[in-house]
């Protein structure tokens, strides 16, 4: 009792007995030293001359705490600007057949996306894969149907003869089976293959782009279509997410996830997750106060009906015009007039609907640089079209092997400027 009562005195004097001298992270004594010496040794006054003991701890100035990262973090991109590039590329792909210009066109789409896309686990994020083998099975099916009813294409090249099924005479104009040509295989494979090209990009849009990013830039007007696109294009992505959560579960505990029993056993789970995320969904809609809309007077109104149908439909004449050979004159300047219009009307139609944006996403000087690295893609395209429609349309009667147009192809590089412009964001 003597040596413990000992030992405890000279920790309270500072002595060398005990725990003594434990420094705190900061550098500091935890109460080792004589009162004098923590005295100097805490001393802060700029103009003391005291020296401090020896054996005490200085304690050194604190340094500012590091700024967050992220305050040094980038800009996000704007999710329109990848929709504009995504949907400039898919019409870049509708105005050529040429399949090495549609195989650069997915060459460059492809690259952008593996360059550009978010690394996070987001559903969005990871639904390029299927829009590739959505595409696969476009180009299949195309195929496929040129093997069984024929093409109007004429070819003398015979592949193979299949045998042909007699149809009535009600059922003129079509035929099964019968003589498959390859310069009708061969056309439809470039058609195809435009229309797969034009999918794949819009798949890259949606690799690149949140959607609920997207619908924080909407105009007022088609905040609630764009909420109900929102959901439905969520709704699929975590409804297989928690189906392949479920069955891993079910084979961790050794029950069974396959059959009618584990697809029933399972089924009950996933849709009750589904109707607990709409009720949590409609819940938070409502405390943002979703819905509200403003008085707006009767002239408005009317204002904004006659421009948004009218823009609508001068887009729809507009876009007729330049996929009809007649209309090449009118087509543009009509589309252009639509577009202007329905801007305007959904501009005043968003005055009934007042709503605050948390953070909202800015057009920087990169987002503007890719959206119109894409739309001079699409414009090029198109002119050379115009100008050089036997580069761009290829011909397979006779058979002849596809070239490459210098300057068309080096248009569609543009389109790779994103890969240089974007670095991997937190979306």
């Amino acid at each position: 009792m003597r040596d413990e009562r000992g030992r405890g005195q000279a920790y309270r004097r500072g002595g060398t007995g005990g725990r003594r001298g434990s420094l705190r992270p900061d550098g500091a004594g935890s109460g080792g030293g004589t009162p004098q010496a923590r005295a100097g040794a805490v001393s802060r006054h700029p103009r003391s001359t005291q020296s401090a003991p020896a054996g005490a701890v200085s304690r050194q100035p604190r340094s500012a705490p590091p700024a967050p990262a992220a305050a040094f973090a980038p800009a996000r991109f704007h999710p329109a600007a990848w929709w504009l590039w995504s949907l400039s590329l898919g019409t870049a792909a509708t105005r050529t057949t040429n399949p090495l210009l549609l195989a650069l066109l997915l060459t460059t789409s492809a690259y952008v996306v593996v360059t550009c896309r978010p690394r996070t686990p987001a559903p969005w994020a990871r639904s390029y894969p299927a829009f590739l083998k959505l595409a696969l099975a476009v180009i299949a099916i195309r195929l496929l149907f040129t093997l069984t009813l024929g093409s109007a294409v004429p070819g003398t090249h015979t592949l193979l003869t299949l045998p042909e099924v007699p149809l009535p005479a009600w059922a003129q104009g079509i035929r099964l089976g019968g003589r498959v040509t390859a310069e009708a295989l061969l056309f439809s494979l470039y058609d195809a293959l435009r229309l797969a090209t034009l999918l794949v990009c819009v798949g890259a849009a949606n690799a690149l782009a949140s959607p609920s990013r997207l619908l924080k830039s909407l105009p007022g007007a088609l905040y609630e279509t764009g909420v109900a696109v929102v959901v439905a294009l969520t709704f699929a992505p975590n409804l297989i997410a928690d189906v392949h959560r479920l069955r891993a579960a079910r084979r961790l505990r050794g029950r069974p996830d396959r059959g009618v029993r584990g697809l029933l056993q399972v089924g009950l789970p996933v849709l009750e997750g589904a109707l607990e995320r709409s009720v949590a969904l409609a819940a938070a809609m409502d405390a943002r106060g979703y819905g509200r809309t403003a008085d707006v007077p009767a002239p408005v109104r009317r204002t904004t009906t006659a421009l948004t149908l009218g823009g609508l439909l001068g887009v729809c004449a507009g876009t007729y015009g330049l996929l009809a050979a007649a209309g090449a004159g009118y087509g543009l300047p009509l589309l252009l007039a639509g577009l202007t219009a329905a801007l305007a009307g959904l501009r005043l139609g968003g005055r009934r609907s007042p709503r605050t944006r948390y953070r909202p996403d800015r057009w920087t000087p990169r987002a503007c640089l890719t959206a119109v690295s894409g739309i001079a893609t699409a414009a090029l395209l198109t002119l050379a079209a115009t100008t050089d429609p036997a580069a761009l349309h290829p011909g397979v009667v006779p058979l002849s092997a596809p070239t490459l147009p210098l300057w068309p192809a080096a248009a569609v590089l543009l389109g790779l400027l994103p890969a240089f412009l974007h670095k991997e964001q937190p979306s």
